[in-house]
């Protein structure tokens, strides 16, 4: 009867380890996605380009930033010119 409590409280232990090791770690950050695959999924009237218009998501928040030449439009040099976004301290 005591080996059998100790098996199980140990494999109890070994779960619970687990557990907290699992649902504390970090998620896997996302790959920046290439310009084609941005312009793939946002360009809505297919003229090969990315307008303000049909930005989404955080790139719309720093649109004026990326457009260097301030034409309307991300081109594929100011989008791979455009700063990486760093990871705050807290992540």
């Amino acid at each position: 009867m005591k080996n059998e409590n100790l098996k199980f409280g140990f494999v109890a232990m070994v779960f619970c380890i687990g557990f907290v090791t699992f649902s504390n770690a970090q998620p896997q950050q996302k790959e920046r996605p290439t310009f084609a695959q941005l312009v793939e999924k946002m360009d809505s009237n297919k003229d090969g380009k990315i307008a303000e218009s049909e930005v989404k998501g955080p790139l719309k928040n720093n649109f004026s930033e990326i457009d260097t030449d301030k034409d309307g439009f991300i081109s594929e040099a100011e989008f791979n010119n455009a700063p990486k976004k760093r990871k705050s301290k807290s992540e």
